[in-house]
């Protein structure tokens, strides 16, 4: 009984060492994979993640109040992960926003220079919507294609557009400083 308690207790101890020896940049693309592999999350969410010491913090905003509960819950399971504090907002519900979301992703998707961002399970290019106001988020491969998302989303009625598309470039700079 006592030597399997120890063997139980090195294991943990030994888990333990291992999740603060993990580099920084592992522990953020699990994140991230836990976000986007998140089979409810799409392109009308948007989830931020930052890292510090093993303490992650969520922030972004999502379409459904589940979805943030479960995203946080999914994070918190990532080797190396200590604590996740959930900063994820819901966007109010709007006949109006709902509108205009798939309209502006049925656009964008459908534009001849960024059809090829439609590929796959989970586009690269989200529209956040909250009360008319349209955020372009995610990663583009350059800036051509951030200056055309911004084109089209321009073309709708909206409050305002506010594009924080990034290029590959960009993304991969601020990854290498991690």
């Amino acid at each position: 009984m006592k030597k399997t308690l120890l063997t139980i207790l090195l294991v943990v101890g030994a888990s333990q060492v291992f999740a603060a020896e993990r580099p920084n940049l592992q522990i953020f693309r699990d994140v991230e994979k836990q976000v986007t592999h998140y089979i409810y999350f799409t392109i009308f969410d948007s989830v931020h993640a930052a890292l510090d010491e093993g303490v992650v913090t969520l922030t972004g905003r999502v379409t459904l109040p589940y979805k943030a509960d479960a995203i946080a819950k999914r994070v918190s399971r990532v080797t190396g992960v200590t604590a996740v504090r959930n900063r994820i907002g819901v966007l109010p519900v709007s006949g109006f926003d709902d509108d205009l979301r798939l309209s502006m992703a049925r656009a964008l998707y459908a534009h001849p220079a960024l059809s090829q961002y439609a590929r796959g399970a989970n586009p690269p290019i989200h529209l956040i919507v909250e009360r008319g106001r349209v955020t372009i988020e995610g990663v583009v491969n350059n800036h051509s294609d951030r200056l055309i998302a911004t084109q089209v989303a321009r073309a709708f009625a909206t409050f305002g557009v506010t594009n924080s598309l990034q290029t590959s470039e960009e993304v991969k700079e601020q990854l290498e400083r991690l």
